[in-house]
């Protein structure tokens, strides 16, 4: 698999905005285990395997397990979620898949029975973000399997 093209090369602008937006949501407070989890549930559903790759090595690095990472797809038939996690993937799942059900209300008020309104704001954000991210690394073909994480991240 080739890059088409190195989108922060064609476009600097562009990728400092996302690059800052990023940055935003990793300072809103959202959990950092939560934050991965959802960043890779998004990248499952959207299928970019760049950012599953990304997202479950940032997870690990973290101390996420390898139990839940691998179960993240079918995190509802397991008993490896908290009853809060399982709000903000269910969220996940309609935010991303947008075009079904548009954010359905007992999703919401599932959400809202955990986290408050600056934090299901931030939540929508994070998952906004990873959707973008993935939409420009399946455009532009970004290559897995390269990426490992930082110290920073």
């Amino acid at each position: 698999m080739e890059p088409r093209l190195e989108y922060a090369k064609a476009s600097p602008e562009a990728a400092k905005a996302m690059i800052h937006l990023e940055s935003v949501v990793r300072r809103s407070g959202i959990d950092s285990h939560l934050l991965e989890l959802i960043k890779i549930r998004a990248s499952q559903l959207n299928g970019c395997a760049y950012c599953i790759d990304m997202h479950t090595k940032d997870a690990r690095a973290k101390g996420e397990t390898e139990q839940r990472i691998y179960a993240l797809d079918a995190w509802r038939e397991t008993p490896f979620f908290s009853n809060k996690e399982r709000a903000a993937l269910a969220w996940t799942e309609a935010i991303t898949n947008i075009q079904t059900g548009h954010a359905p209300d007992a999703v919401y008020e599932e959400l809202s029975g955990h986290f408050s309104e600056g934090e299901m704001v931030n939540l929508t954000l994070a998952i906004t973000t990873i959707n973008a991210w993935n939409r420009i690394a399946i455009a532009f073909r970004s290559v897995p399997g390269s990426y490992q994480p930082t110290a920073s991240r």
